[in-house]
Order: C-alpha cells, then structure tokens, then sequence
C-alpha cells in the first residue's frame, strides 16, 4: 500500500516539475528561438493556471460548483484599468485595492451562495455574476462593452520590477503560479484545509463534531477570489485592456474544464488543465478556423474516458480516491 502512494506521490511530483520547469524555460526558448511571441502565450496560460488553481480550492475541495468564479479575474483587471483611467498607477495602490474590493464582492457573494446547494448554487453563482456583468455592460464611462483600453502598466517603483519588460512581467506571473501552488498545498493539507474536505465528503457529520462549517466554507470562498482577483491585475498587464467579457459565466464554464481536464482535488492537475487547454486550442486554430468542431469532442471524450482527468491517468483504474471521509478521519478531526 505504502509503495502505491508513494508511487503516485512520485509521478504527481515530476509531472509538477515537468510542467513548472517548462514554464521557467519559455522565455530562454522564446529567445535562442526569436519567438517572443510565447512569452505572452505561457504567461496567459499561468495566469489562466493561477484562476484554475483558485477555482480548485472551493470546486476540487470544497465541492462548490462555481459558475462565477471568472467574476474575480473580471473584477481585478477593472480594479487595474479604472485606476490606470485616473492616472494611479502605483501597484502598492492597485493591488490593495484590488483584493480589498474582491475579497468584499467575494464574502457577499459566498454569504449569499452558500446558503444553497446543488443546482441552486450553481444558479446563484453565476446568476450574481451576470448581475454584475450587465452592471459593467452599462457603465459607458469605462467603455461599456467595448472594454477599457489600459495605457500605462502597475508601477512598481523600480527597475528590478518593471512590467512592461516582458521577461520581467513573466517571472512575476511564475513568481505568483508557484506561490499559488505552494500555498494550494499548505492550505489543503492544513487543519482547515481537513475540515473544508470535511465538509464536502459529509458536512452534516462535520457539524455534529463541532465545526462551523459555513464559516469555513465562506473563508475557503473569500481566499479563492482574493487569489483568482490577484490573476486578472496580472491579465490587464498583460493585455493592456479589459472588458466585460473578462467576468462573463462562460469564461467560469472554461475554468471548471481546466479544472477538470487536469483533475479536480489535486495540487497540479488545475495547472495542467490550463496548459492542455490552452496549446491545444493554440495548435487547433492554427489548422483551421474550424477548430472548435474538433476542439469540444476531443475534450469531451477525454473526459468521459478519464472522470478524474490527467490526475486519474496518474493513478491509474481502479485506484481510490483518498479525498474521502475515511482519510479525512485519519487527520484527527472526528
């Protein structure tokens, strides 16, 4: 039994050092190559990895289905955007403010959801967020559905950080995958990141132990909206522009794929996704501007015959999963 998870520990461990490595080498590639345009790729896709990561802590983990996780990533690009509009472009201004408003929008928002479950969560959640979605819809101020073009980048106030050198901004957006898998990891396998597993494997018997466990949720809920709402400040520096597309349900529906594709519950599986969503849709578009045709069976199918995503192929048929109560009880908390 102890070789099987240690084994699978093993393959977890190099595909996380394989996918992470490739990502550190990107721009040393791009630049022997003389193909600077796959730094801007990679780092859209670790930005997308650093949204799918924080959909997983509450999706993965905690068993809540969000249709309006994307609302986060839409509210820290605009937190960018409408400050660059008034000429504050300090990040030691944009980056408090942009997790102070969705920290907010995110404790409102979990307060209201979780008071739901099943379909009717999904519902309110992405219900809110298309409520906010038309709000920006209608703001022509900041350009409406047209978007808002983003002229100057967050200032750091140094040479040693400054984003608009595309290798510097790059590192950054490493910088902030890694810190994000790291805390993932320390957070999951913590005594509140027990409880959050708790809660999705049997939340009635988590409270009879004593655990309050719509506070847990609801702060479990928060974290992954500060961390996908830190993904879009660095979307609108990548991009230069924000719109409301940028919060739109469907883009949520394409974080629960990611999340998925890679496998749901697992540290490296949200990045993963994100990596296999985003080349393949890369390469498919190169083929044919038909490449949706192909592009939707293909992630279909991988799917249904892998439930659990590339997490599950590591593991192999047959192996089960230990997210269950049964692990969770060996963790002290019953």
């Amino acid at each position: 039994m102890t070789s099987k998870f240690n084994s699978l520990s093993d393959r977890r461990k190099l595909l996380g050092a394989f996918v992470l490595g490739l990502c550190a080498i990107v721009p040393v590639l791009a630049t022997i190559f003389d193909e600077p345009y796959y730094i801007n790729l990679f780092g859209r896709i670790m930005i997308w990895a650093i949204a799918a990561i924080s959909l997983n802590l509450i999706l993965g983990y905690g068993g809540m289905i969000s249709f309006g996780h994307a609302l986060y990533l839409g509210i820290g690009a605009y937190v960018v955007g409408i400050c660059a509009y008034y000429e504050i472009y300090s990040a030691y201004i944009q980056i408090p403010l942009a997790i102070g408003v969705g920290a907010l929008v995110a404790f409102i928002f979990g307060a209201i959801s979780l008071h739901t479950r099943g379909v009717y969560f999904i519902m309110i959640t992405m219900a809110l967020t298309q409520m906010i979605y038309f709000l920006f819809i209608s703001i022509e101020e900041y350009g409406s559905d047209d978007g808002l073009i983003i002229y100057t980048r967050t200032d750091f106030g140094t040479n040693l950080l400054n984003l608009d050198n595309p290798i510097q901004r790059y590192y950054l957006i490493f910088a902030t995958l890694a810190a994000g898998l790291y805390f993932s990891h320390r957070f999951i396998h913590s005594r509140f990141g027990y409880v959050i597993r708790g809660a999705k494997s049997n939340e009635l018997r988590m409270e009879v132990i004593g655990f309050p466990t719509f506070r847990y949720r609801l702060i479990c809920f928060v974290i992954a909206g500060v961390i996908c709402t830190l993904a879009g400040v660095l979307s609108a520096n990548v991009e230069k522009f924000v719109s409301p597309d940028f919060m739109h349900w469907t883009r949520s529906g394409e974080l629960i794929f990611m999340v998925v594709l890679g496998g749901m519950a697992s540290i490296i599986g949200p990045v993963t996704g994100a990596l296999v969503f985003w080349l393949l849709s890369e390469v498919l578009s190169r083929i044919t501007e038909h490449w949706h045709i192909i592009f939707g069976p293909f992630l279909i199918l991988v799917v249904l015959l892998s439930p659990r995503g590339i997490d599950g192929l590591l593991q192999g048929k047959g192996k089960k999963n230990w997210n269950d109560w049964s692990s969770i009880e060996n963790q002290g908390l019953k």
